[in-house]
């Protein structure tokens, strides 16, 4: 029974969360700084959940970063999504096959 009461809790925040911006917000945001607070919250998230993600998605931490550093580069390159991810992947299997060969 306690089970039941965990997940009424959990979705009585979660219901707090989405809809008190809502009521609470109804005329239009004129302050420039949260403005430009709320506006880059989202790519803060995400970039705080993709992050150990990138770091932790494969058998090495030095594919992993070696991957980070090419897709960042080919985004900062100008490339698309589509690009940048294979660059990503390419990077990840030619080190996870170059690693065993290195002595060390």
């Amino acid at each position: 029974m306690s089970l039941f009461w965990y997940l009424l809790v959990m979705a009585g925040v979660t219901y707090l969360i989405r809809m008190l911006p809502l009521t609470l917000l109804q005329k239009k945001i004129r302050n420039r700084r949260l403005q430009s607070f709320l506006y880059y919250v989202p790519y803060a998230c995400l970039s705080a959940m993709t992050f150990p993600a990138i770091l932790s998605a494969t058998e090495s931490p030095v594919s992993a970063a070696a991957a980070l550093v090419v897709a960042v580069g080919v985004a900062l390159a100008g490339k698309g999504l589509v690009t940048v991810a294979a660059c990503a992947c390419a990077t990840v299997f030619l080190v996870e096959r170059l690693l065993p060969l290195l002595p060390l």
